[in-house]
């Protein structure tokens, strides 16, 4: 098991593990994903670890349900355990961000991901994560 800094949100029943660092906007993505449906499964910690060739992660028991809201304080939601990794998204600056990327993945305990990078910070953040796992679900296709 690794435990990682990150968020992690699911999104019909499938994780998003949310990376960058400190200050860089996941809490924030993940409290827009929320308002949007998503579902909380951890916010600055996130425990993962292979089972039977999937990934899955889960909160810290100590920080279960809990997500930081900057200006408002540390907020209690419900929250899911134990959910299936789909894919992992870098946050990143707006000027760091690739226009047309290729595809890229990373590897966790053994297993590789697709990786997508996006800015928080941008009013479409949400639906690009969202757009993110349709296509890594096959729900939709992209011009390669």
């Amino acid at each position: 098991m690794a435990q990682l800094h990150a968020t992690a949100v699911a999104i019909d029943g499938e994780a998003v593990l949310l990376t960058g660092p400190s200050g860089c906007g996941k809490s924030d993505l993940a409290l827009r994903l929320l308002d949007r449906a998503a579902r909380l499964v951890a916010d600055d910690r996130c425990d993962v670890r292979a089972d039977k060739g999937v990934l899955r992660v889960s909160p810290p028991r100590r920080l279960e349900g809990m997500l930081e809201v900057r200006g408002v304080g540390i907020l209690l939601f419900p929250f899911d355990t134990s959910v299936p990794l789909r894919m992992i998204c870098e946050l990143r600056p707006y000027d760091e961000v690739v226009r047309l990327p290729a595809t890229e993945t990373n590897e966790i305990e053994r297993i590789r991901l697709p990786v997508f990078r996006i800015d928080p910070f941008t009013a479409s953040a949400p639906a690009k994560l969202t757009s993110a796992m349709a296509l890594t679900r096959g729900q939709i296709g992209r011009v390669a």
